[in-house]
């Protein structure tokens, strides 16, 4: 598996120190090299100083998500922002995804605003050992026998919700999202969708060769809602 993967967590407490200029300007040569799951979708990534929310982290920079509005747009941000996650912490940094924070100063991009990810030097340990991790096990999230599910299993989720299932078949890998009781529905939104959108990023950098589509047939699973399948 990926070693990053393996040992990556999601950091909270860091030094505020900005970056310098040089290091800055890697991250966005890094975004410019970004692959999205849905080509076809417009999204914007900034970066800035300043966010605000109720569980918000403090740290030098944050990266700012804007997508337009559209079927698969959501997972499409979630794809997109773990290759920055998993850029930041193979390279010494530290970063984390935050759900309930917005940027304090207008975006550059008239796209709607998505969601925010964190970055910047750790004032704490920057990786963990694989038994550090708290997930539920393959077998309340997947079917079918697959070793890119595991990488999907560790994948970051919002409130550790893990709302997510994968069935293996014939070396694909369908892609579900689990329905959420109408409450929890109404408290983390289109979360779920972009938790997903994590997930399966964890599974393209385990592929050899990565495609994402919507099959006409795919397997149903009650109480699971069909995204799409990895070829």
């Amino acid at each position: 598996m990926n070693e990053i993967i393996r040992k990556r967590k999601s950091i909270r407490k860091y030094n505020l120190t900005p970056l310098d200029t040089a290091t800055l300007d890697a991250v966005r040569a890094e975004i410019a090299e970004i692959k999205p799951l849905h080509p076809d979708i417009k999204y914007s990534i900034e970066i800035t100083s300043k966010t605000k929310g109720i569980l918000g982290v403090k740290a030098p920079h944050y990266l700012v998500f804007g997508s337009e509005e559209k079927e698969g747009s959501y997972e499409n941000i979630g794809f997109i922002g773990q290759q920055l996650d998993l850029y930041f912490s193979a390279n010494g940094f530290g970063a984390c995804w935050l759900g309930a924070s917005k940027p304090e100063e207008a975006m550059e991009s008239d796209l709607p605003y998505v969601i925010a990810l964190a970055f910047g030097k750790p004032e704490e340990t920057l990786h963990r050992e694989p038994s550090e991790f708290r997930r539920k096990p393959l077998s309340a999230i997947s079917e079918g026998d697959d070793a890119r599910i595991e990488a999907a299993r560790l994948a970051p989720s919002g409130v550790n919700m893990q709302n997510w299932y994968f069935i293996a078949e014939n070396g694909k890998i369908h892609c579900y999202l689990k329905k959420a009781n109408p409450i929890m529905g109404l408290m983390i939104g289109n979360m779920g969708l972009i938790d997903l959108g994590i997930a399966i990023n964890h599974i393209a950098a385990e592929s050899d060769n990565f495609s994402f589509a919507k099959e006409t047939n795919p397997p149903k699973r009650k109480g699971c809602i069909y995204k799409g399948t990895v070829g």
